[in-house]
């Protein structure tokens, strides 16, 4: 026991002498496939930059001129949120950030939209463009918002109103929808950064086409976030 401490000690004293462009987070993991009990081990995450978020999504420069009036978020504005969803959610493997972020730069249409345009689908919306299904889902899962869910519950568009109130539920369902709602075999193709482990990920998990304009965000985050395909 002493040595476990020593050496847990040693590690901390090491990490927060590490590079501050890098933050360290520490979380409980069961490992099944291992046989190792819950234990706490630190991550190393590399926080999601504005400098990243603007090569994979150039338009997010400025919020000049906003199509939709409240809902748009530049990249300065976008990055911290960003980061703080992989926190959260323990998404810490840049392939699986790389087509996070590629998929809510696609789907908001370079965060200018947090709510459903076109056609204009009630209750769906946040930085993914979540069904209304999956709104209550997420929604419900937040214990913070456990009475104002209460209140809204059944009310498609107050859901997500209380979603939108805000960023960190905005910018977090993303990364809640893959960890909650994708299976395990799709997660472990898509941490190999591969395109046919991306493309298993948007048509098998989110449900929808892959698409040449879909592809080039992915293609960009890739090349911003240094994801390597093994």
């Amino acid at each position: 026991m002493h040595t476990q401490i020593t050496l847990t000690t040693t590690l901390f004293a090491v990490l927060a002498t590490a590079s501050p462009t890098w933050t360290f987070h520490v979380k409980p993991y069961l490992s099944a496939r291992s046989g190792i009990a819950a234990r706490a081990v630190a991550i190393a995450a590399a926080e999601i930059t504005a400098d990243q978020i603007l090569a994979i999504s150039p338009k997010s420069s400025t919020c000049d001129n906003p199509p939709a009036e409240g809902e748009c978020a530049t990249a300065e504005q976008a990055a911290p949120f960003i980061s703080d969803s992989f926190t959260t959610y323990g998404i810490d493997n840049v392939a699986e950030q790389a087509a996070l972020i590629s998929l809510m730069a696609f789907e908001s249409g370079d965060f200018k939209y947090n709510r459903n345009h076109f056609p204009g689908v009630a209750g769906q919306g946040t930085r993914n463009m979540q069904s209304p299904t999956f709104n209550d889902k997420y929604a419900s899962s937040l214990t913070e918002l456990a009475d104002a869910y209460a209140s809204a519950e059944g009310d498609v568009a107050a859901v997500l109103d209380l979603l939108l109130s805000d960023e960190k539920y905005d910018f977090g369902s993303a990364a809640w929808f893959l960890t909650t709602q994708c299976s395990e075999s799709v997660r472990e193709a898509l941490q190999t950064g591969s395109e046919e482990g991306w493309e298993g990920y948007v048509s098998g998990c989110v449900g929808t086409t892959v698409t040449d304009d879909r592809k080039a965000y992915w293609s960009r985050a890739v090349e911003a976030l240094g994801v390597s395909s093994s």
